[in-house]
């Protein structure tokens, strides 16, 4: 058996395999299907929870259902050396600090958790334990952000101690969170780990990714020692800890996974700034057509579903026909609810739409783009109806492709890109489309 430990990820969506390749993503998390992921040669493997999308309470039981039958996985494949990450979003939203304790108490006896959010890939970085977006070139402290408004998850500062205590409702104090600065990181952080103790938790920073690196380096040291550690963490540090090297075929290339010569689909639910301005250049090319889901009429007419339905896949039907791309999209407008739990349901109804656009769409399409992360867990989990999925890499920094299986009863061996909602410049969706359509 290898020296490294198994990394079991808990993904709060399904785009943080977003800097890793060659690995499982389980869409299921049966005691059976777990240990498919625990037997898997590489290292590292991902249980797609989309907790991000339930109430902080079904979060909370779908982690503790996931580390019970984890606990069984475990001790049936006779693994005691892993680590567990809870990942999340790399500008802060999730369910922080549900999921932790959930998993500390499931799996307890953790001796620190790392609050690691840095993703370079996607311009996020830490630096004195302040954590910044790049927006048009400049670090911007993310509290400043859209992200840090948004309806479910909203904070009010980008200095992690002070996230901490705000999410933990003073539980952990500022005064509290260990702190793991660049210079600290850079010298060696190796002593300071083997004192952690009592699931203290910890702010990291991260400039780049060799910073992580070295962390991960003196954290598999400590690990290999005794020490039990959990993450909540967005994808760079999965890099490090992973230590997968070069993906097989690069991101300009991967048209070579393609089944078939005919054109694609491009599917659009998030509704993120950067979103829309990549859906708009992705319309300027002379080669797609447009197709919106008027979600208002889905709101405001829930009867009408299934005409609504017909009418794209018609529509989809006639421009694939053509042998042209059908980009089909959520309507734009941001709708309003008198509660948050109205907004989920509704958020429930739309995607529920587009997996019956998604099943109903012409078998012999060449790749499947699915930009969000919401909707893209439902592409796999409903649409596509996967246990399992192989990772194959990132066709562009920060979104991953993967393939369904040669005998999948609708799309054998189909390329599917999971592009988050807030990756990429504005020509991000444009360049996959790009590579895929050649």
């Amino acid at each position: 058996m290898s020296q490294k430990p198994k990394i079991i990820v808990l993904d709060d969506d399904p785009t943080g395999s977003q800097t890793v390749h060659s690995c499982l993503l389980l869409m299921q998390w049966d005691v059976e299907t777990l240990r498919l992921g625990l037997k898997d040669d590489v290292p590292i493997f991902f249980i797609l929870t989309n907790t991000r999308a339930l109430t902080p309470q079904k979060a909370a039981e779908v982690t503790t259902e996931v580390c019970h039958n984890l606990k069984i996985a475990l001790e049936a494949e006779k693994i005691e050396d892993f680590l567990i990450v809870s990942r999340s979003d790399s500008t802060l939203r999730g369910h922080y600090p549900v999921e932790t304790d959930v998993i500390a108490q499931e799996l307890g006896g953790f001796d620190a958790h790392f609050l690691i959010p840095a993703f370079f890939e996607g311009g996020r970085q830490t630096l004195d334990s302040i954590h910044y977006l790049k927006v048009e070139g400049k670090l911007t402290p993310v509290h400043e952000t859209e992200f840090a408004k948004d309806s479910v998850f909203a904070y009010s500062y980008s200095y992690l101690p002070d996230y901490v205590e705000e999410k933990t409702k003073g539980r952990i104090k500022t005064a509290e969170v260990e702190r793991f600065l660049l210079a600290d990181i850079r010298e060696s952080s190796l002593e300071r780990l083997m004192q952690l103790q009592g699931n203290k938790c910890a702010a990291v920073d991260g400039e780049k990714q060799e910073d992580l690196d070295k962390f991960a380096d003196d954290l598999l040291t400590a690990a290999a020692s005794g020490k039990r550690f959990l993450f909540r963490s967005a994808a760079s540090i999965l890099t490090s800890l992973a230590q997968l090297g070069q993906q097989p075929i690069p991101p300009e290339a991967m048209a070579e996974y393609k089944p078939t010569n005919k054109p694609g689909v491009v599917l659009v639910g998030s509704h993120v700034k950067k979103t829309t301005q990549q859906l708009q250049d992705l319309l300027t090319q002379s080669d797609v057509v447009g197709i919106e889901v008027d979600v208002k009429q889905l709101r405001d007419n829930p009867h009408q579903k299934n005409q609504l339905l017909n009418n794209i896949l018609e529509k989809v039907k006639s421009v694939h026909e053509n042998n042209q791309t059908p980009v089909i999209y959520t309507s734009r407008e941001e709708l309003t609810f008198e509660t948050v739990q109205k907004r989920l349901d509704f958020g429930v109804a739309v995607s529920s739409l587009l997996m019956e656009i998604v099943q109903g769409l012409p078998r012999d399409i060449s790749f499947l783009i699915s930009k969000g992360g919401i909707t893209s867990n439902d592409v796999l989990s409903v649409g596509l109806e996967l246990q399992a999925v192989r990772l194959l890499g990132q066709v562009l920094a920060g979104c991953s492709m993967v393939r369904t299986e040669k005998d999948h009863p609708l799309f054998p061996n189909l390329p599917v890109v999971l592009f988050p909602g807030n990756v990429g410049n504005a020509q991000g969706l444009t360049t996959v489309y790009s590579r895929l359509k050649q």
